[in-house]
């Protein structure tokens, strides 16, 4: 089981991943909270606090990681809460660790039970229990781990159990970015990249980019590709709104599975309330997908509430649509 070397997600490319608090744009508070335990933890020569961040896709939780794995000057190891199918999986990452290490588990709302209770003790008193030999004969042994930090990334914190969720020293959720970050972000990345972009056009990408900072810098990707085949390969307003147009980006920062999901819960059922699972099979999509991808944004926006009855539609998802409310 090759987990523990698990090559991070590809959302950045590498080299537009910052890797340096000083480096990262927006969540101010988490960056400031961030830096500060880990400055205690070093002059401590101690691990630091096992730390949860949760938020939606592409706010940088992997990026985060890995800035404190290098503030730290500590080696990270990643995996993800799908990959570790039992304990043993687990105790081969947990053995491999040294003093200060960095353990950082995606999606670690997806643990199995018995995964997720093996790591308490590891967590909490820094030792797991090792089954030597099988049947009859089988005993367990004890063994001490060097102390180490386990970094959990989540976009439904919701999922994890109270127990586990306890046992995360610091709890941070990143939120949306707002227009002016994102387009920091952008010149950044346009200056890695050696892009020439206008101010208009990194402000147009970032109003189309949901908050995101992976979609930002996906977007640039793609006015880069355009503007290299279609113009001089600078990035002006013209170019980028022509690229946003052919991917079917509105000024809202909607793509066209929004839009599906929009005019299904309007035009289908009535604006809701309608069922996660229902308003999936409709637009075609897993309702995981809805859920995580989706939803946030929409809901973020103001397009649709989550009730305990199922979505609705609001009055500016009609707005959207050039529709009236019956």
């Amino acid at each position: 089981m090759d987990a523990e070397f698990t090559t991070p997600d590809k959302e950045f490319e590498k080299p537009l991943r910052p890797a340096t608090f000083n480096d990262f744009s927006g969540q101010e508070k988490i960056i400031e909270q961030l830096s500060l335990f880990s400055e205690a933890a070093k002059k401590r020569n101690e691990a630091l606090d096992h730390i949860l961040l949760s938020g939606p896709p592409g706010l940088g939780k992997t990026t985060l990681s890995y800035i404190l794995a290098n503030e730290m000057n500590a080696d990270i190891k990643t995996t993800s809460g799908p990959i570790i199918d039992k304990p043993a999986d687990l105790a081969g990452l947990l053995t491999s660790l040294n003093h200060g290490d960095i353990l950082f588990i995606d999606e670690i709302h997806r643990l199995s039970r018995s995964v997720e209770e093996y790591l308490y003790s590891a967590m909490e008193d820094f030792v797991i229990d090792i089954v030597i030999d099988q049947g009859p004969n089988s005993r367990s042994v004890r063994l001490t781990i060097p102390p180490f930090t386990l970094i959990g990334a989540t976009t439904k914190s919701g999922m994890l159990s109270a127990p586990m969720r306890s046992r995360f020293g610091v709890i941070s959720r990143l939120d949306y970015y707002d227009k002016k970050v994102l387009s920091n972000i952008i010149h950044r990345s346009s200056s890695i990249l050696e892009i020439k972009i206008s101010d208009d056009a990194a402000n147009e990408i970032a109003l189309r980019s949901r908050g995101t900072p992976r979609i930002a810098n996906n977007l640039l990707k793609r006015a880069r590709d355009f503007a290299q085949v279609k113009s001089t390969g600078d990035i002006s307003l013209s170019i980028a709104k022509q690229t946003l147009d052919l991917l079917d980006i509105d000024n809202d920062g909607l793509d066209e599975m929004d839009l599906r999901i929009l005019s299904t819960l309007v035009e289908k059922f009535d604006g809701g309330p309608v069922g996660l699972n229902s308003l999936a099979v409709s637009v075609s999509e897993e309702a995981s997908t809805l859920e995580e991808v989706h939803e946030p944004f929409l809901i973020q926006e103001g397009f649709i509430k989550r009730t305990p009855k199922g979505r609705v539609a609001t009055l500016k998802s009609y707005e959207k649509l050039g529709l009236s409310p019956n």
